[in-house]
C-alpha cells in the first residue's frame, strides 16, 4: 500500500505539489490550487493537534467508511464535504503567498511523515483513532485526491 512513510511515494507527492501553479485549473470542486495547498496543510496540522477540527463520526464512519477509504483500490469520490475548520472560505487558513503556502505544506508533509515526529496522532474527525500506518496511508490518499483534482 502506498503511503507517505515510503520515501519514494512521498517524493512523488512533493514533486506533484512543486508542479502546481496558482493558475492550475480545478477539474472539480470549488477550491482553486492555492486554496487546496492551504486545505492540505490545515489537514496535516489537525493530525498534529495544531488545528482543532470538530468530530463528525459514528460507528459506520469509524469502521466501514474508514476501511473503504484506506484500503479499497479506487479513487476517493469527488464532492465529499470536509469539516468547517479546514474548509476554504469557512474556517480554513486563507491563502496568502502561493510559494510560501506551498513551502508550508511541504514542511507539514515532511513533519507528518518523520518517523521521529514530535507530536502524537490526534483522532481523525471522521475515521477516529488510527494507527501510524493508517495515518500515513490517509496522508498519501488525501494529498493524491486533491492533486488529482488539479491534474497534478
Amino acid at each position: 500500500m502506498t503511503h507517505l512513510g515510503n520515501a519514494a511515494a512521498r517524493q512523488r507527492v512533493l514533486q506533484r505539489i512543486a508542479a502546481l501553479k496558482p493558475e492550475t485549473p480545478a477539474r472539480w470542486g470549488r477550491m482553486n490550487a492555492h486554496q487546496m495547498l492551504c486545505h492540505l496543510a490545515d489537514s496535516f496540522r489537525a493530525v498534529a493537534g495544531d488545528k482543532k477540527v470538530s468530530p463528525a463520526s459514528g460507528i459506520m464512519q469509524r469502521t466501514v467508511v474508514k476501511w473503504a477509504a484506506l484500503y479499497l483500490p479506487m479513487p476517493w469520490p469527488k464532492g465529499v464535504r470536509t469539516r468547517p475548520e479546514v474548509e476554504q472560505g469557512a474556517g480554513g487558513t486563507p491563502p496568502t503567498d502561493f510559494c510560501r503556502d506551498r513551502i508550508e505544506l511541504i514542511h507539514e508533509i515532511e513533519r507528518f511523515a518523520d518517523p521521529n515526529r514530535k507530536f502524537a496522532w490526534h483522532p481523525h474527525p471522521i475515521f477516529g483513532m488510527m494507527s501510524e500506518r493508517q495515518w500515513l496511508r490517509w496522508g498519501y490518499l488525501h494529498a493524491d485526491h486533491h492533486l488529482r483534482q488539479f491534474g497534478a
